[in-house]
């Protein structure tokens, strides 16, 4: 266990020196997001969670809803690895998390919690071979969307493989065991982290996780649509160090 530890310190660490080459790009056009669709069909397909298919191709109705940004992660230019953060509210209830598990999370959301549901996170699989850190640089999109909407949960859509990762890593717990996702092959099962008690923590131990709020206004200070309810946002440390996330490279 502590070698395994010190290998995802490195990956992270290693990780740090890669975001300067790293663009976050919030995907508007159809062309963009019809690349990432592509990309999510071939990782899923190599793991076996979704059939061959001959638009080859996966999206669905949650891509297009006013609390979803899609982002493409880029190296050197080129599209490597994708995820959808969701935000969910009292006046936000959509999304792949809370449909799959509406009986976990509708309760807190009545009671005004804010979460932010990362799903459809997808690496592209031969990058993925040559940068081992994308998973944590993907991911830490995550992280970023907790710290801008002061989310009370991070959720994580988990396969029951991964979770004792997840557990040891980032300090999130199961609570709903797996349940089949509409689309997929494979049951996932349902994750959390308490933000506002495990982030100091999460991010003293893995400095790439932090970001800055100026960082974080330019991926999800988004005006129109895309423009959620939500509590006042936690004022970041403008000298603070950019920060990241790591994770398992495949969620639904």
């Amino acid at each position: 266990m502590q070698s395994s530890a010190r290998s995802v310190i490195s990956a992270v660490g290693r990780g740090a020196e890669l975001l300067t080459d790293v663009d976050y790009h919030l995907a508007e056009t159809a062309a963009e997001k019809e690349e990432i669709y592509n990309l999510r069909y071939r990782a899923y397909l190599r793991e076996g969670a979704v059939k061959p298919s001959a638009d080859a191709r996966v999206t669905d109705r949650y891509d297009e809803l006013p609390n979803a940004w899609t982002f493409g992660v880029y190296l050197h230019g080129e599209l490597c690895s994708s995820v959808r953060i969701s935000v969910l509210t009292s006046e936000w209830r959509e999304s792949t998390s809370a449909d799959v598990f509406p009986d976990i999370l509708m309760p807190r959301l009545d009671r005004g919690e804010v979460m932010i549901d990362p799903t459809r996170f997808v690496a592209d699989p031969d990058q993925v071979k040559r940068v081992p850190e994308l998973p944590y640089l993907t991911t830490r999109l995550a992280y970023m969307a907790c710290e801008h909407f002061n989310a009370d949960l991070g959720l994580a859509i988990v396969r029951s493989e991964h979770q004792a990762f997840y557990r040891r890593v980032f300090l999130h717990e199961t609570i709903a065991e797996p349940r089949l996702v509409p689309g997929l092959t494979k049951p996932f099962g349902l994750m959390a982290a308490d933000f506002p008690t495990f982030r100091k923590k999460v991010f003293e131990r893995y400095p790439i996780m932090r970001s800055t709020a100026f960082e974080r206004r330019m991926l999800f200070g988004r005006g129109g649509q895309r423009q959620v309810p939500q509590r006042p946002v936690l004022v970041a440390d403008a000298a603070r160090a950019r920060v990241g996330v790591g994770a398992d490279a495949a969620l639904a």
